[in-house]
């Protein structure tokens, strides 16, 4: 039998309040707690406990026919207990059913991996231990920020025992080679990489509700039959998606839900293909050889790159300043300042600062609170400015203390 994997992010980032010049020194406070709240009570409205009520009463149809994955991050965890605990309660009833996978990630869907081994790896353990307090299961299986990867970061995540990381199948890394396989790391093999299938998994979470586009309508029966239509011999196929897609991108009036609740069971009857959790896919297939990505890839944009968090100099500058105060950090022991420390890290506000607005502008907008890459710049080094100056000060108060003793 061949295998197709389905796998979902599910991540939300704790926004920043509009935070001015004349906050800094004054106001220590960061996050826009109204936005926080109603945007994670809505998205849990329109996609989170619809799309879980859907996969419970499909695994409860299907049994062990029906297997999908999840990533969480830090951040949404954190706001799922804030504000939507009953989405946390509904994702602890899929942990319990055995059918359902949950990977790790970096905490705060951070840039880590790119900067520092130490914090990265720090990071991923204690969303680990996070997801296995939550949902019973130590994961075995790492999902970077984004899909990104290289050669050095899977070999990073293999050190602490992960077996396999999923990645883009970006098509300047595969060259001919078809992403429906099983790879492995090429620095330590024992790492198994999975490669998704971004025209599959676009399809669904791109195109789904495009009445341009020259498949519309997307029936279960079409999906079906190109899965179908793949070679015999590729074994594999990875869909992975933002959860968003179901309900907040794709809007149940555009029927997103009645495909989610139809496609298992057309895959079930009218293909060979079986559903398989990431650890079933690495358990079941054997990789047919190395894919080699000595630069990071992602699984934004056109690019697959990661100019969308790295390609402008606003970019560059505010992830410098921000890394900059590792050496202070490893010696602060405060833990709000070591919580905003994370909280800062997280993506998304580098995501804002992104200029790319040509084919991929739209999607950069998406939930994005600024109205120009230059206010998200202004508003972030404003909390930087003032985050820096409550860091210096404690060390400083350190230092003192010290000296008197």
């Amino acid at each position: 039998m061949r295998t197709v994997c389905f796998y979902f992010q599910v991540h939300q980032p704790f926004r920043l309040r509009r935070y001015r010049f004349f906050d800094i020194g004054n106001d220590h406070y960061y996050y826009d707690d109204y936005a926080n709240r109603s945007i994670m009570r809505k998205v849990a409205e329109r996609c989170y406990l619809p799309a879980n009520k859907i996969m419970l009463e499909l695994i409860r149809k299907y049994g062990n026919k029906f297997r999908i994955a999840y990533s969480v991050s830090g951040t949404a965890l954190d706001q799922l207990q804030l504000y939507a605990p009953q989405v946390l309660e509904s994702f602890k009833k899929l942990a319990a059913t055995g059918n359902v996978e949950f990977l790790a990630e970096t905490y705060s869907h951070s840039l880590s991996s790119l900067v520092n081994k130490e914090v990265f790896l720090s990071q991923v353990s204690q969303h680990a231990e996070t997801i296995e307090r939550l949902f019973g299961k130590k994961p075995e299986v790492f999902r970077n920020t984004e899909l990104i990867y290289s050669d050095q970061i899977g070999a990073d995540v293999s050190e602490i025992g992960f077996k396999a990381i999923l990645t883009e199948g970006a098509k300047h890394i595969l060259g001919w080679k078809s992403p429906n396989f099983l790879y492995c790391n090429a620095i330590n093999p024992k790492l198994k990489v999975l490669l998704r299938n971004f025209r599959l998994s676009d399809d669904i979470s791109f195109r789904f509700s495009n009445h341009d586009w020259s498949e519309y309508p997307l029936t279960a029966e079409k999906y079906v039959s190109w899965m179908n239509e793949l070679p015999e011999n590729e074994e594999l196929i990875n869909v992975f998606i933002d959860y968003e897609t179901f309900g907040e991108h794709q809007w149940a009036e555009t029927g997103i839900f009645d495909f989610l609740n139809a496609l298992p069971g057309k895959i079930i009857k009218n293909s060979d293909f079986e559903f398989g959790t990431p650890s079933d896919v690495i358990n079941h297939h054997q990789p047919v050889s190395a894919i080699n990505a000595p630069e990071a890839i992602s699984w934004a944009d056109e690019e697959r790159d990661l100019t969308a968090w790295q390609g402008n100099e606003l970019q560059e500058d505010a992830l410098r300043k921000l890394y900059d105060l590792l050496p202070e950090i490893s010696e602060c022991t405060d833990k709000e300042i070591l919580n905003d420390w994370k909280l800062l890290q997280t993506s998304d506000h580098f995501y804002y600062m992104c200029t790319k607005w040509f084919s991929d502008g739209a999607v950069h907008k998406y939930f994005n609170p600024y109205n120009s890459p230059y206010d998200a710049f202004i508003n972030y080094m404003n909390v930087i400015t003032d985050f820096t100056e409550r860091l210096k000060t404690m060390s400083a108060s350190k230092v003192a203390d010290i000296s008197v003793v």
